[in-house]
């Protein structure tokens, strides 16, 4: 079923991508003939006296307008049935697929198996601004999150100051982490936070009160480096243990369970060794189960230069506000990606979090 659902949602995602490109391609068309009947009638000095030029003029706004209208149509029909698969599909879902206010979230139970993918937000197409299509990766992640933090103006053109834009994306990084945490089995996923001057400390407050994290949130420079030469270390052994073919031949007690590192306010509290141990963990660390969740502003490590451009290429960009900044590699449209959102008021994050806390604690007994 939940292959079935999978496979699903990427195809209305190539449905919605097929049908918005025939619309465009015909609008262009439309455009295109209009404009080369125009020149025509524009070039021919018998049609530029009497009323012949206004007519020819006339006739071919109306041609444009007419394929636009059939154009319109055609893709109406196709959006109509998108619209009605969506209203059948996204009930159906499950929490690892699922949007917070979805139902199935009050029935949840830490799962025994995990998901072929998880829901990191929506993408929609100015086309067809009421259908949003579950955004949703592949498990486990094959590249790190990058949340940025820097972007201060929205699509409808309202202002977000930085500070605010800093809460945003904590937000939306804790409501990814709380996802992961919740679609893996207990014990198979452990998050780790760095927080150097203790700013997140308020999002980072369902994590942290229901007692999911590895261990508190490290701040300063030594919380920075402790972590980072855990997690590093880590690599390394996992790392020698496959090279060697020896893939069970770990410290007795070492933690298999997935690893996410989140980290807030890079580059603050990193020095130049921090930094290229972040690199490493980026470049090393996915290929044997340790992650990273980045909430930064890029202008932020402009004295870096050139050195972070490979970072943050590396890193899949996420935004707190709608952005259309992802592209399909089928037909090169640029989807406006919507963040995860909890209903106001609602305590769904932490319900969930506390029965993970629960099932870890029953799982270690």
């Amino acid at each position: 079923m939940e292959e079935r659902l999978y496979n699903q949602v990427w195809g209305m995602f190539e449905d919605l991508a097929r049908t918005a490109a025939a619309y465009r391609s015909a609008v262009d068309f439309a455009e295109s003939r209009m404009d080369k009947e125009l020149e025509q009638a524009l070039s021919d000095p018998r049609s530029r006296i009497g009323g012949q030029g206004d007519a020819a003029r006339e006739a071919a706004r109306a041609r444009y307008t007419q394929l636009v209208d059939q154009a319109r149509a055609s893709l109406d029909r196709d959006l109509d049935q998108l619209a009605a698969e969506s209203e059948v599909v996204e009930p159906a879902l499950p929490p690892a697929f699922a949007r917070w206010d979805n139902p199935c979230w009050h029935a949840y139970r830490v799962p025994m198996e995990i998901p072929m993918a998880l829901r990191l937000g929506d993408l929609r197409l100015p086309e067809a601004e009421s259908i949003r299509i579950p955004m949703l990766l592949r498990l486990p992640l094959e590249r790190g999150l990058w949340i940025d933090s820097g972007r201060t103006e929205s699509l409808d053109g309202s202002f977000t100051d930085s500070h605010d834009m800093r809460r945003l994306a904590m937000d939306t990084a804790v409501a990814h982490a709380a996802r992961l945490l919740a679609v893996y089995p207990a014990g198979e996923f452990t998050v780790h936070v760095v927080d150097p001057a203790g700013s997140g400390a308020q999002a980072l407050a369902p994590l942290t009160q229901t007692g999911v994290l590895a261990g508190p949130p490290a701040q300063g420079a030594a919380g920075v480096t402790e972590v980072l030469a855990r997690l590093t270390q880590r690599v390394d052994l996992v790392q020698m243990a496959l090279r060697g073919g020896a893939p069970d031949a770990l410290p007795p007690g070492f933690d298999t369970s997935q690893q996410l590192l989140i980290v807030n306010d890079f580059p603050h509290g990193f020095d130049d060794r921090a930094v290229n141990q972040l690199r490493y963990l980026v470049d090393e660390g996915p290929s044997v189960g340790v992650h990273l969740m980045m909430v930064a502003d890029r202008e932020e490590s402009a004295g870096y230069g050139p050195l972070l451009d490979p970072l943050w290429r590396s890193l899949l960009r996420l935004t707190a506000v709608p952005d259309d900044h992802l592209a399909d590699p089928w037909v090169g449209h640029a989807w406006t990606y919507e963040p995860p959102s909890v209903p106001p008021g609602s305590e769904v994050l932490r319900q969930v979090l506390t029965q993970v806390a629960e099932a870890r604690r029953t799982w270690n007994r």
